[in-house]
């Protein structure tokens, strides 16, 4: 049997207050991972061994031009290794940080009362 309009609009509220209160659940539910900042961080890595193998090829042509492009790169894959790496230990939770789960909790027995008094 399908659901109604009025069942529809509270699930989709469920889950976007679930999705919102654990992401990590979500994630593992869904199977997708919560690491934008991995690619960044390993496309990071990747442009300081480039920006390193550059500089040696400007000090083996002995030319200064090639050796600072070279550590142009190196510093924006340092960069991007730092933002990323940063975005990663941001969607870790930190172990003393205290859950805020009253507010879904709450929302959840309110509509439940809400829908025992409709009946």
């Amino acid at each position: 049997m399908p659901l109604s309009e009025h069942e529809q609009k509270l699930l989709a509220e469920m889950e976007e207050a679930l999705s919102a209160d654990d992401p990590h659940l979500v994630s593992t539910l869904t199977g997708n991972r919560l690491y934008p900042g991995r690619r960044r961080a390993l496309l990071g890595i990747g442009l300081v061994a480039l920006g390193i193998a550059t500089i040696f090829v400007g000090l083996i042509v002995k030319v200064t031009l090639v050796g600072v492009f070279g550590f142009l790169i190196a510093l924006v894959g340092v960069t991007l290794t730092i933002s990323g790496l940063s975005g990663v230990s941001s969607l870790r939770p930190h172990p003393n940080a205290k859950k805020s789960k009253g507010k879904f909790n709450s929302r959840l027995e309110d509509r439940w009362e809400r829908r025992n008094l409709d009946q």
